[in-house]
């Protein structure tokens, strides 16, 4: 087995082939494990631009795997972040691979992963925590997913559908817009996720010209091999709620969703999420991945769970030396009965890696 390293530039079209038929033969179908986000990161003239990295696994000259990697200052980062909810090896199924011989091959001290996938056994022990993403699946219909709802136990189907007719009655109208291309509706999402950035003091991740840049090159990029997916909910003619997912093939992953304060009480969002699985259904949709969160609207949704794990993977060096005494100090104090305050050290963790991830 050897590992070259690549830029996303030097991807030969027979390159891009062989990792997208190895992203079918994995499983991972997610949009998030396609070549086409690597290209796409690197086209943001951001970090991934000047630091993208692909470790590329060759077994006898055959290509059996793909690792995607952002590398700068002694450390590797997912290619993407803080956009990406997904990360992992896309590789023939059975390929075995060390993780400390990818760091190495990509010179850095070592790898730090946030939602990598929990079922790739050569990470496993490198994984300091998990936690899980919430997905719908629809590959019996819309039908079929509505009735294994009701019969869980959950009434959000039932309830969103009141609060539709609720808000035709006293608003007008409403129109569902599947794969918009309308530019001023894109901005307005846009724009009420920075408002809640700032409302709820987290790091407002479009000062970074680049993710924009993402955005908007993914929105203009539509398509059902690979890109943006835009969806829109109108009441009197009025935008009430917005959605961009990613989405590749059968499958959608829903990214960024906001709507209009002004009807937040009809829960204008989950009233388009309902919109978008029935257009699935008829649309060759079989998954809406809702990513990582424990929101109660994402657990009556969803009927599937993925588990995700955070960790790194390291070489001695100091890099490692420093993200092993964070852990060990969000490690104690989460176990710790400390209340609130027990999770102040994963926070800040968290918090750093965001604006480190920003470039």
């Amino acid at each position: 087995m050897t590992i070259d390293i690549l830029t996303p530039g030097e991807l030969s079209g027979d390159d891009i082939a062989a990792w997208t038929g190895l992203q079918d033969q994995s499983g991972l179908l997610n949009p998030f494990f396609s070549p086409h986000w690597v290209l796409a990161c690197a086209r943001a003239k951001g970090p991934d631009q000047r630091h993208a990295k692909l470790a590329v696994l060759r077994d006898s000259g055959e290509t059996v795997g793909f690792f995607p990697a952002r590398v700068s200052g002694g450390a590797a980062m997912p290619v993407g972040a803080p956009m990406c909810d997904y990360q992992g090896m896309v590789a023939k199924p059975g390929v075995p691979f060390c993780p400390r011989k990818i760091v190495k091959a990509f010179k850095v001290g070592r790898l730090d992963f946030t939602s990598l996938v929990e079922d790739q056994a050569p990470f496993h022990d490198y994984m300091r925590g998990r936690h899980e993403s919430q997905v719908i699946d629809l590959s019996e219909g819309y039908d079929a997913y509505a009735a294994q709802r009701r019969a869980s136990g959950t009434d959000i189907l039932q309830d969103t559908a009141k609060k539709r007719r609720k808000l035709e009655r006293e608003h007008g109208e409403i129109t569902f817009g599947p794969l918009s291309t309308a530019q001023a509706d894109f901005d307005q999402l846009f724009i009420w996720k920075r408002a809640q950035y700032l409302a709820s003091n987290q790091t407002d991740i479009f000062e970074a010209g680049w993710t924009q840049t993402l955005l908007q090159d993914l929105f203009e990029r539509s398509s059902p091999a690979f890109g943006g997916a835009f969806f829109t909910l109108h009441a009197g003619g009025k935008l009430a709620a917005a959605h961009f997912a990613l989405r590749q093939n059968g499958v959608l992953h829903a990214w960024f969703i906001a709507h209009d304060e002004a009807f937040a009480k009809y829960s204008p969002g989950v009233i388009l999420i309902n919109d978008i699985l029935k257009w699935a259904g008829v649309a060759g949709v079989h998954e809406l991945d809702l990513g990582p969160g424990d929101y109660r609207f994402k657990q009556s949704l969803a009927n599937l769970k993925r588990g995700v794990a955070h960790g790194y993977v390291g070489r001695p060096s100091r890099a490692t030396f420093l993200r092993e005494a964070a852990y060990q100090v969000r490690d104690t104090f989460e176990a710790l009965p400390l209340g609130r305050y027990s999770a102040l050290p994963g926070k800040a963790m968290r918090r750093l890696d965001l604006r480190r991830s920003l470039g």
